[in-house]
């Protein structure tokens, strides 16, 4: 499995970011798909999920401090996640990653069965206040 995010760069609070993640080596269409994301200078601090989608796209689920202003679409036949941020926040800076994902109690989490080096490098969002 390869993953590649990109899009991330430093911008203003305000701005608007689309950020894209390729994936190969995993049959695409078959997964519920996630944004996740990390800060690492925090130390100790888990990686979050923000956001997934349905196979299908026919179905979406956003964590509350990005409802409304993250949207998360995908491309089936160009195995591609996108996650489309407008009016970021300071609090928004992190390194995003995408992965299959799903929803456990509320939390978006990957399924047991993604590796620990399925994950791809990330790209970085950094917002200026």
């Amino acid at each position: 499995v390869q993953v590649v995010e990109s899009g991330g760069t430093s911008v203003q609070a305000g701005d608007s970011l689309r950020l894209s993640c390729t994936v190969s080596g995993l049959a695409f269409v078959g997964y519920d798909m996630g944004w996740f994301r990390q800060t690492p200078e925090i130390p100790g601090k888990e990686r979050e999920g923000v956001s997934v989608i349905s196979w299908d796209s026919k179905s979406t689920y956003y964590i509350d401090s990005v409802k409304g202003r993250f949207t998360i679409s995908r491309d089936n036949a160009m195995k591609t996640l996108y996650l489309q941020m407008n009016n970021l926040l300071y609090e928004d800076t992190a390194v995003y990653y995408c992965a299959p994902a799903r929803i456990e109690t509320g939390t978006i989490v990957v399924p047991p069965t993604w590796a620990s080096d399925n994950w791809g490098q990330g790209t970085r969002v950094t917002v200026s206040s």
